[in-house]
């Protein structure tokens, strides 16, 4: 009997009235995305009592026959990762905007696959008599804690109307079942950069120092340097950490690094560490999606760079979990006899949303950095010296998304502007939208 739309909260249910219309629509992508605004077709379907008296409050309920996009042929959108809100209006004998909102339901959207959007409701109190008109306007995709704004580009033909009587005296109050939905306006306004610096205090990490007469390798502001003393472990010094991230990543993190080494032979087996927990997870992410890599600055009396990499997430990862990237690591060989340095340089994060899906490549400029371990080195035959061998992980001048070529979007039912770029989380940048996805915050020492 409380069929959806149809409850009439304070008093007897009554028939209810279901009709679609369509309408063009232009959406606004996040404007970190660097996307253009796209146009497509929505389709709706508002039901809603065909009859209704004065001081009744009801339900109503818009369902996207048709978003104004398909899924892009470039990422699967997990289960449980969009949310739409929007707006209702109502016309003629009372005028109001009534919130919508659905909840963050539904299932996984494969690549290239129909754009899957919940049923948003919303409620409203009748006031005035006379005929009531209610009309799709502007609505909201967030996925990933990033919005994506949708408004008409043409009038919208009503979708419903309700008959309002004037409440007669002592009517009868049949208490209908409220569904206790709650309605929020407007869209969700989400992220903003949250991320303050992470202070991260100095680490000890003694090293073990092995008997025998030392030369008195020094000690520069807990960034050890190690000679021929038998030293074989060199523990860096915390330093502060500042990444400018390409589009579609954040605009800014903020983090920490610290920097040890294992002398290995004549070369230094290295572990880099970052702050934990610098980020929340903006979805449901699976084990395995985000791996990191950095790229080694060495300076002093060698030159170059090298490589580290860290493991991907082991755990899948719940909407708000604090997200640590795993220590990376890599190798060092000196290419030069002296004073070598070591400093965190560029940052690059690849994530893999589901098994099968193109990886999805966020390179980040060292914007702040410091030299976090010294070391007494000899060179070795093919070193660092003078040379690059970061590989792949250099994040400068990478491409902010691998198999990007225009966004490969599917087209929609409205017209062909060459391939639509739909809903802004698309075209390859599902991930980090606007800063707001992973957002780095200051949380604890590096241990």
């Amino acid at each position: 009997m409380l069929g959806g739309a149809g409850i009439l909260l304070g008093v007897a249910a009554v028939p209810a009235q279901a009709a679609e219309v369509s309408y063009k629509t232009e959406c606004i992508p996040p404007a970190a995305s660097g996307l253009g605004p796209v146009e497509g077709t929505t389709k709706v379907e508002i039901t809603a009592p065909a009859t209704a008296k004065v001081g009744d409050e009801i339900e109503v309920v818009w369902k996207f026959v048709q978003a104004a996009s398909k899924n892009p042929d470039l990422i699967v959108l997990p289960k449980n990762s969009v949310k739409p809100t929007g707006t209702l209006k109502a016309s003629g004998a009372q005028t109001a905007d009534i919130a919508m909102e659905g909840p963050q339901e539904n299932p996984e959207i494969p690549k290239g696959g129909d754009m899957v959007l919940s049923d948003m409701t919303g409620k409203v109190k009748l006031t005035t008599a006379g005929d009531v008109t209610l009309t799709p306007d502007a609505y909201t995709i967030t996925a990933y804690s990033t919005d994506t704004k949708c408004t008409p580009q043409e009038a919208v033909p009503a979708a419903a109307t309700i008959k309002v009587t004037a409440a007669e005296g002592g009517s009868t109050t049949s208490g209908g079942s409220t569904s206790g939905a709650t309605t929020t306006s407007g869209g969700t306004a989400t992220g903003g950069d949250t991320g303050g610096t992470t202070s991260g205090g100095s680490t000890t990490g003694g090293g073990t120092t092995s008997g025998g007469t030392t030369s008195g390798g020094t000690t520069s502001g807990g960034s050890t340097s190690g000679g021929d003393d038998g030293q074989t472990d060199f523990a860096g010094k915390t330093v502060t950490t500042s990444f400018a991230c390409t589009s579609p990543g954040p605009a800014k993190i903020d983090s920490s690094a610290t920097i040890s080494a294992k002398k290995n032979g004549g070369s230094y087996d290295l572990t880099v560490k970052t702050a934990k927990g610098v980020m929340n997870s903006p979805a449901p992410l699976p084990a395995g999606a985000l791996k990191p890599s950095m790229v080694i600055t060495v300076g002093g009396d060698d030159s170059g760079s090298l490589k580290v990499e860290g493991p991907a997430n082991k755990d899948a990862l719940n909407t708000g979990d604090p997200v640590s990237l795993g220590d990376m690591t890599g190798t060092y060989k000196p290419g030069a006899d002296g004073k070598a340095t070591l400093s965190p340089g560029d940052l690059t994060i690849v994530v893999t949303l589901s098994a099968g899906s193109d990886p999805i490549t966020i390179p980040c400029k060292a914007t702040k950095t410091a030299v976090s371990l010294e070391l007494d080195v000899q060179k070795q035959a093919g070193g660092v010296s003078g040379a690059t061998t970061s590989g792949s992980g250099s994040s400068s001048g990478s491409s902010s998304s691998s198999s990007s070529s225009g966004g490969g979007l599917a087209e929609t039912g409205a017209n062909d502007h060459g391939g639509l770029r739909a809903l802004g989380f698309v075209a390859g940048t599902a991930i980090l939208l606007g800063g707001a996805v992973f957002t780095f915050l200051p949380r604890r020492r590096v241990r």
